[in-house]
């Protein structure tokens, strides 16, 4: 993991900062160019990736766990245990500074727009959850509410192990309009006309220009913003099949048997990536691009020092790579 170079940063928690430290040590010694600098990169890149996904990948393995081998004549119901489950990731992720106050922030957001969504979806049959336990609102297992903050605690981890900086952002009350479409259209196309075609179009209008800058170890690289959103719902729908696999809900369509979630669902996840991108700007404000190659360029300065120095850190090109050239 590389923190990064510039002064407002999001700050790295503090087991993040030690593993920083060993992995540069190692790292620094690894070629700066030809494929082989390419291979740690891509590294680089995978390792972050799965240390944002902690939170969802452990929910993950704690439903698949829980399908496999959870006894169905215990006296703790499979959803309290999976829920108790969830809680106590929390805590650890909280206690052990894996995951700050301020993200936790975030994530309780995203638990409570996601547990309100759920009550309404299962009362017009959208999906259901098995009828057992009593750590529940209405039909809707408490867990539930851990599964789209699982989705939270990625996007802001993400935000703070890639230094993610944004060229071209709509204003964000813009993108909050957007966002409360896409929410409230969530609920109203069961009465209503389904507008999802609609407001799709309106968030390619609004983010269409947004490009998303992002340092993995000694690069800093770009890509549309739109192509990132699709590239997490891609993700997230994998996630989900996996889940109803594992019996966490089930689909109207899988009540016979479990099959594939339809690809449709990639719409709808796509859109939650606007809802789930939005909440995460109200606590880390999108920084600009502007100003990053001067800081960059006075950094490198620091970066020849003491291999695993918090201060010293690997060198980043003066300019960003264009990741659709390579």
């Amino acid at each position: 993991m590389t923190p990064s170079p510039s002064k407002d940063s999001a700050v790295f928690t503090g087991p993040e900062r030690a593993l920083d430290r060993r992995v540069h040590a190692w790292l620094e010694h690894t070629p700066r160019t030809g494929w082989k600098a390419w291979v740690v990169e891509l590294a680089a890149f995978t390792a972050k990736q799965a240390w944002a996904c902690v939170f969802g990948a452990a929910m993950l393995a704690v439903v698949v766990a829980a399908r496999l081998w959870w006894p169905d004549d215990t006296a703790l119901a499979r959803n309290d245990a999976l829920t108790l489950a969830a809680l106590a990731i929390q805590v650890v992720m909280v206690t052990t500074r894996l995951e700050t106050l301020r993200e936790l922030r975030v994530v309780i957001l995203f638990h409570l727009a996601g547990t309100l969504m759920e009550i309404f979806k299962t009362e017009v049959g959208s999906w259901a959850y098995a009828d057992d336990g009593v750590l529940r609102l209405g039909q809707v297992p408490l867990f539930s509410g851990f599964m789209y903050a699982a989705v939270g605690s990625y996007l802001v981890r993400v935000y703070r192990l890639f230094d993610l900086r944004f060229d071209r952002y709509p204003r964000q009350w813009l993108t909050a309009g957007v966002a409360a479409a896409i929410y409230l259209n969530f609920f109203t196309h069961h009465y209503l006309a389904d507008l999802r075609w609609p407001i799709m179009l309106g968030v390619v209008v609004v983010f269409g220009r947004c490009v998303m800058h992002f340092r993995v170890f000694r690069r800093r690289l770009r890509m549309p913003v739109l192509c990132a959103f699709g590239l997490v719902a891609v993700f997230i729908w994998l996630a989900e099949n996996i889940s109803t696999w594992a019996h966490a809900w089930t689909y109207p369509n899988q009540a016979e048997g479990w099959h594939p979630v339809s690809a449709s669902k990639l719409g709808s996840w796509f859109l939650l990536m606007i809802i789930s991108v939005v909440l995460v700007t109200w606590v880390y404000p999108p920084r600009p691009v502007a100003g990053l190659r001067g800081v960059v360029g006075k950094q490198e300065e620091r970066e020849a020092g003491v291999p695993g120095h918090p201060d010293s850190r690997p060198a980043s090109p003066a300019a960003p790579i264009d990741i659709n050239r390579r």
